[in-house]
């Protein structure tokens, strides 16, 4: 069952302490009960959609029993995130479109978490000074889950071609969108093309690194050179990346509703995370000039 399982995730040495012991564990088991049946990932994406929102509803009444329900929908919801990925890997069915769906899924709880938490300190303080650090929060979260996204990206691509296969160059991204029928679908990649372009203009050094690579080994990247790659990056992974994943971020989450201290969450994410990413960015930046 082990190897069933670590086939269905993107890699078990992307995966946090908590994903592989709990949240990807049940994921597993219900995108194996679903294979053979008319639900698709992308059917799953959307319902997560739905339990996160609801979740994130029920943070803004000051009520205990409310918030650990609250608390309880977020959590089915990164279930079934799980579940969409690794029904897709068990199934097949990817596409572009889904992968862009299952990253918005996490944006729009988190939208919800933000607007009842500012409507609940609010209505404890009457200040809308709230509204004005919340935007600053969300901002930050965004551009932490943008480089931690293309953190783990990347080391798939160090792994193989396949496992790799969703880390693309922004020229890759540019062709896909003009491409593209006129519709939503193009739309969409819009948006993702800007996403991929804030990661590009954010690490200088990783892209210098992939033009080094590429004119000294094309598409075959020495095993030797992916070995190191992966080792060091893995290390940051876990001292660094993983806080700024959703699990770092709802663990502290989840304290401050039970403490009452929802203020907190916001210093959490704005000071704390924020000094996370800089010591993480300086270090892969770091590690990707040494390679060569």
């Amino acid at each position: 069952m082990d190897k069933e399982y670590e086939a269905s995730l993107k890699s078990i040495e992307t995966e946090n302490l908590l994903d592989k012991i709990f949240y990807r564990r049940i994921g597993f088991f219900l995108a194996k009960a679903l294979q053979g049946t008319d639900v698709t990932p992308n059917i799953v994406t959307v319902i997560s959609i739905f339990v996160g929102i609801a979740g994130g509803i029920l943070f803004r009444p000051v009520d205990l029993c409310l918030n650990l329900l609250g608390i309880a929908c977020l959590i089915v919801a990164n279930i079934l995130d799980c579940v969409d990925g690794q029904l897709a890997r068990m199934t097949g069915i990817k596409s572009a479109f889904g992968r862009i769906l299952d990253g918005l899924a996490g944006d729009l709880w988190f939208l919800t978490i933000y607007i009842s938490l500012v409507l609940r300190l609010y209505g404890e303080t009457g200040s809308w000074i709230f509204a004005a650090i919340a935007v600053l929060s969300a901002l930050s979260h965004l551009f932490q889950a943008n480089i931690t996204d293309y953190y783990k990206t990347l080391h798939l691509y160090f792994i193989s071609k396949d496992k790799g296969a969703e880390f693309q160059t922004a020229e890759q991204v540019q062709t896909a969108h003009t491409s593209r029928k006129p519709g939503i679908g193009k739309a969409v990649l819009l948006l993702y093309r800007c996403y991929t372009m804030l990661q590009i203009r954010a690490t200088p050094q990783l892209q210098a690194m992939l033009i080094r690579l590429k004119i000294a080994y094309k598409d075959s990247i020495p095993e030797e050179l992916r070995l190191r790659f992966r080792k060091e990056s893995c290390l940051l992974m876990k001292r660094w990346v993983d806080w700024l994943t959703f699990n770092g971020r709802t663990v502290v989450l989840f304290v401050v509703l039970l403490t009452g201290e929802v203020w907190a969450y916001f210093v959490f994410e704005i000071v704390v995370l924020n000094v996370v990413l800089f010591v993480a960015m300086k270090g892969h930046e770091r590690m990707c000039a040494s390679f060569s």
